[in-house]
């Protein structure tokens, strides 16, 4: 083998370490606390919301899924699903009590899209860590004054504990 070949080869042995090096870990790992969003998602109990149902604020709720091919997900989600298998749901979210930016945070890995009369929101921030037990993710949102319907997909279990609160 030649000197470059040796290279390339130690640079793609080296290469999936170094990916995992850059995820950040630990609870304070995220760019912002999360620490009363991952007291209410650790909570013993959570209420439980049915695909298409209604999401409440500031209370953890578990929402349960579907099969990705069988969630009948009502827009092609941003990102393509990339867990084998792949669970994926909607939600509605109604108005909040104020517009403003909101966190949507999350107990295990997902891909979120929240939609406002068929047009995805940007998220205005985004912060995740691994080994931070009872959240995984917490994206903010710009919230206009009018209900919205939240999807989630490339979720790796059939159900998802979720909490959505005013950014504070």
């Amino acid at each position: 083998m030649t000197l470059r070949g040796l290279i390339l080869a130690a640079a793609l042995l080296g290469a999936p370490g170094l990916a995992a090096a850059d995820e950040p870990t630990g609870c304070n790992a995220f760019r912002w606390s999360i620490e009363s969003d991952r007291a209410e998602l650790n909570a013993a109990t959570k209420s439980v919301v049915a695909i298409g149902g209604a999401l409440r604020y500031s209370s953890a709720q578990t929402l349960k899924l579907a099969p990705f091919a069988d969630a009948a997900l009502p827009h092609a989600p941003e990102r393509a699903p990339k867990a084998t298998p792949s669970f994926a749901g909607h939600f509605t979210l109604a108005a909040p009590a104020k517009p403003g930016l909101y966190r949507v945070t999350l107990a295990s890995e997902a891909w979120i899209d929240v939609i406002d009369n068929g047009v995805f929101l940007h998220p205005k921030a985004f912060s995740g860590a691994l080994g931070c037990d009872g959240a995984r993710k917490s994206v903010k949102f710009d919230l206009p004054g009018r209900p919205l319907d939240v999807q989630l997909s490339n979720v790796r279990n059939a159900d998802i504990a979720v909490i959505v609160t005013p950014d504070e």
